[in-house]
């Protein structure tokens, strides 16, 4: 089925924008002040998640001051759609993580679900600690664990469905450089 653009287009004009631009650069500077301060030194491999999580870290990385390994994975429950069923593995971590500390950078916590296995799996393969980086924690109660948050995140965001700054709505919208709220959601 082709996509709609005018449709695309309605919702982002009718979209709530709830954090501006200016915003997000102060909470990713500040997600990055509180990184470098737990891992300077550490030699850690940082994982990016495709492909919401890549705006986020090619604004993140930049800000961190300290000797750093990249890489990416690829774990999906959504693809194009709008809500979550099974995770989809299509490109799994592929460095030698054994004893070493590992950062996984992704767009948003909203269940969780996603980032738990990823974070499962990553510590499966010997890496000695695996922390986590978010620009937006969605706030709800039904997390995969219960308090579950990212150790390091940027913004904490109603619950409603978002899209800007890596997230998106069918695929686009992800360029936004603020978070933005589907009207009505």
């Amino acid at each position: 089925m082709p996509i709609d653009l005018e449709e695309i287009q309605r919702v982002r004009d009718e979209a709530d924008c709830l954090m501006t631009a200016q915003q997000v650069d102060g909470a990713i500077s500040e997600v990055a002040r509180q990184i470098t301060a737990r891992l300077k030194g550490e030699n850690p491999m940082v994982y990016c998640v495709m492909n919401g999580g890549l705006i986020f870290a090619g604004q993140l990385i930049p800000k961190l001051d300290f000797p750093l390994e990249v890489a990416y994975l690829h774990a999906t429950r959504y693809g194009h759609a709008l809500t979550g069923t099974f995770l989809d593995w299509r490109v799994r971590p592929s460095h030698d993580l054994k004893g070493r500390s590992v950062l996984v950078i992704d767009d948003i916590l909203d269940e969780g679900h996603t980032l738990v296995a990823i974070v499962d799996h990553l510590k499966s393969e010997g890496a000695r600690e695996v922390l986590t980086a978010v620009l937006i924690n969605k706030v709800h109660d039904r997390k995969a664990r219960p308090g579950q948050r990212a150790d390091f995140s940027g913004l904490d965001v109603e619950d409603r469905y978002l899209f800007g700054c890596g997230m998106d709505y069918k695929g686009y919208w992800r360029n936004l450089p603020g978070i933005y709220a589907l009207k009505g959601s």
